[in-house]
């Protein structure tokens, strides 16, 4: 018998002018599902992740995209402790399978942090410029592409692309675990302008950890029958 639930839809990493954003799947009641189950939804719903929060008091979740679950992920995570706050039920962490994940708030934007190299890998590969960013049709089969440009390297303005085939998406228009390994990488302060028009701010944290953060906004909420 097929159970109807609250499907929240939260957008992820808005940009200055409020363009671009991730859309977020967010089941806030998820406790017990299984993992085909959480998968096949993921799948149904078509969303570059969607999260299941097995309980709101400790901030258990898991995240999955369309083929895969993920230990670790920047948009979901920033996403969802935006929306827990925004219901009433903030936590100053959140409990992914990789671990604990401190979150918090300053103004308008959510921040996370969290260890880099626990985040999903990308073949990451430098352009010589955003035009060349811009210019590429689509990533590779079976390779989560990351292609970024410095816009401005004084000021630490990056252009960003990133085409995770290998998730079971095609181009996603806002990336915090890329975000993650490139400022872990470059382990300078980042202002990330990726896709059509999302911005993730990204800082070098304590301990060798990067703290992402950016604008979140609530696009829909509707009721969802679950299989």
């Amino acid at each position: 018998m097929s159970t109807t639930t609250t499907l929240h839809v939260v957008t992820v990493f808005l940009g200055e002018h409020g363009t671009g954003g991730n859309e977020l799947g967010v089941f806030l009641d998820a406790a017990g599902m299984s993992d085909a189950a959480r998968q096949a939804v993921a799948a149904d719903l078509g969303f570059s992740e969607t999260v299941f929060v097995e309980d709101t008091a400790t901030g258990r979740m898991h995240i999955h995209t369309p083929a895969i679950e993920l230990p670790l992920a920047g948009h979901p995570l920033v996403g969802t402790s935006w929306l827990l706050r925004h219901q009433g039920m903030g936590r100053d962490s959140l409990y992914p399978p990789a671990g604990v994940v401190p979150t918090w708030e300053d103004g308008d934007h959510t921040w996370i942090r969290a260890d880099p190299a626990l985040a999903p890998e990308f073949d990451t590969r430098q352009l010589p410029s955003p035009a060349e960013v811009d210019a590429l049709v689509g990533g590779e089969p079976g390779v989560n592409l990351h292609v970024w440009a410095w816009e401005d390297e004084t000021a630490g303005r990056v252009r960003v692309r990133v085409f995770p085939a290998e998730m079971g998406i095609g181009e996603d228009e806002a990336t915090g675990a890329a975000a993650l390994r490139l400022c872990g990488l470059l382990r300078r302060p980042l202002v990330i302008r990726q896709g059509v028009g999302s911005r993730i701010d990204a800082r070098p944290g304590p301990d060798g950890t990067v703290e992402i953060g950016g604008r979140c906004a609530l696009v829909d909420t509707r009721g969802y029958r679950l299989p």
